[in-house]
C-alpha cells in the first residue's frame, strides 16, 4: 500500500523556521522524483521544490526551487529512511498554506514540479506564518 505523509506543519512568526516531513511507503522510494506543492486559499496550487531520484546518473539528488522560495527553503532526501525534508527558513507569511508531498516515477535526471507528473500525494500539512 503507498503511502505519503507529510509531518512538521505548524505556526511560526514572521522570520522563523520550519522543517517539513515527507515519509513514503509501498513503492520503490530510491527511483522516485519527490515534490513539495503549496496551495494557499483562494490560489492555485504551486510548485515549490523538488529532489529528483536516485538512479546512479547525475542528475540524482538535482534540486529545484520555485522562484519565491530560491535561497530560503532546502530539500534534502534520505533514502534510508524513504524520507525527505524541507528545511523552511525566513518563512514569510505569503509562505502560509498547505503544504503537500508527492512522488513522481516518471521524471528522469533533472525534476520538476508539473503537477501532472506525480501519481502520489499526502493529505497535506498547515503551515501558517503570522504575527
Amino acid at each position: 500500500q503507498v503511502q505519503v505523509v507529510e509531518s512538521g506543519g505548524g505556526s511560526v512568526q514572521p522570520g522563523g523556521s520550519l522543517t517539513l516531513s515527507c515519509a513514503a511507503s509501498g513503492f520503490l522510494f530510491d527511483y522516485y522524483t519527490i515534490g513539495w506543492f503549496r496551495q494557499a486559499p483562494g490560489k492555485e496550487r504551486e510548485g515549490v521544490s523538488c529532489i529528483s531520484s536516485s538512479t546512479g546518473s547525475s542528475s540524482d539528488g538535482s534540486t529545484y526551487y520555485a522562484d519565491s522560495v530560491k535561497g530560503r527553503f532546502a530539500i534534502s532526501r534520505d533514502n534510508a529512511k524513504h524520507t525527505v525534508h524541507l528545511q523552511m527558513n525566513s518563512l514569510k507569511p505569503e509562505d502560509t498554506a498547505v503544504y503537500y508531498c508527492a512522488a513522481d516515477p516518471w521524471t528522469l535526471g533533472e525534476c520538476t514540479v508539473r503537477g501532472q507528473d506525480y501519481d502520489y500525494w499526502g493529505q497535506g500539512t498547515q503551515v501558517t506564518v503570522s504575527s
